[in-house]
């Protein structure tokens, strides 16, 4: 974990996870083994009531915040934001400076704000399986050696 991050205390993450420096994580958030979020990160928002006629949002109160998961093997650039409630399938890419605020499919690369598919991670389908074996593999083994890779 990087420092300076403020991470809430619920946070589930798997093995291999790196949080880079000054990263914000809401409660209510799971994160899938070997995944990377740069620096400057944060998943939060979707919490303050808005719709309360006569009650400015300072005083309106918070909504119960959404459960938030972020895949295995997911790469998460500089400075993007992944609103709460969002799910990020496993592979997936989100490039530096995107604000995530709908689901983004495995093994796909999104960017901008909102973010957008981009293109998808791998050019064949077979490349999916075998990534995706790979990370069924080494999740259930909780480890991943240099070996694994030749």
């Amino acid at each position: 974990m990087g420092g300076s991050s403020k991470i809430a205390k619920n946070l589930k993450a798997d093995a291999f996870v790196y949080v880079g420096p000054k990263c914000i994580i809401y409660p209510n958030v799971e994160i899938g083994a070997y995944s990377m979020l740069a620096n400057n990160v944060s998943i939060l928002g979707a919490d303050h009531k808005y719709t309360i006629p006569g009650v400015p949002i300072i005083f309106a109160g918070r909504d119960k915040l959404l459960n938030t998961q972020i895949g295995k093997d997911v790469w998460i650039g500089a400075h993007a934001i992944i609103m709460t409630g969002v799910k990020v399938g496993d592979g997936a890419i989100i490039a530096a400076g995107s604000v995530v605020t709908k689901d983004c499919e495995p093994f796909t690369i999104y960017g901008g704000v909102p973010a957008k598919k981009i293109k998808s991670r791998f050019e064949k389908d077979e490349d999916i399986e075998v990534h995706r074996n790979m990370l069924l593999k080494n999740s259930n083994s909780l480890g991943f050696g240099i070996n694994d890779l030749c």
